[in-house]
């Protein structure tokens, strides 16, 4: 019989080098360590502005009748937003509020009217509805809008309506006192 082998272990091969984790931690305090150094210098990036190019050369003066309409400007749609927008929306302003509500304290009957106090117009939904919270914690109904303007969704937070100037003015000055700007707009119904 053969003489009994040992076994061997295998050799163990040493790491090249250092962890990965060490790599990454290191990367992170030199990336932490610059912008410190760049903050605490004053440095802040700020977008780039760039400035509208004027044509060197005015064009040239074309007489009434030779002027066509170019074709692009043909197939573009008409909008008919730009007329109907302040059909809709009227702002009154504070000085006239101020005189109708004082009218209409003298006699109640000659101004009548149903107003509208927008109160924030914003992109994100949720800040539309944060708003109409805060409102109701005051005790206000108030309701989102949302609108498409320029290809833009806006959510407006509208409270109202109310009848009458007096009314709107002193909506709008319990707005004033609890920190929040309102447009007092005329209610188109």
């Amino acid at each position: 019989m053969p003489p009994a082998r040992k076994k061997r272990t295998a050799a163990r091969r040493k790491s090249s080098g250092s962890p990965a984790w060490l790599w990454l931690l290191a990367g992170i305090l030199i990336g932490l360590g610059l912008a410190w150094y760049l903050l605490s210098r004053g440095y802040i990036p700020q977008p780039r502005v760039e400035d509208p190019v004027e044509s060197a050369s005015p064009a040239p003066a074309v007489d009434d009748e030779e002027v066509a309409p170019a074709p692009a400007e043909e197939n573009r749609p008409r909008y008919d937003f730009f007329t109907v927008l302040p059909e809709m929306e009227v702002v009154v302003p504070e000085q006239e509020l101020s005189d109708k509500g004082q009218a209409q304290a003298a006699s109640p009957s000659t101004l009548s009217g149903s107003y509208l106090l927008q109160v924030g117009s914003f992109r994100e939904v949720s800040d539309a509805e944060e708003l109409k919270a805060r409102l109701a914690l005051l005790g206000m109904v108030a309701r989102v809008q949302t609108v498409t303007v320029n290809e833009a969704t806006w959510h407006r937070v509208r409270v109202g309506p109310v009848q009458g100037a007096r009314q709107a003015d002193e909506l709008r000055q319990r707005l004033t006192d609890n920190g929040i700007d309102s447009l007092v707009l005329q209610n188109p119904d």
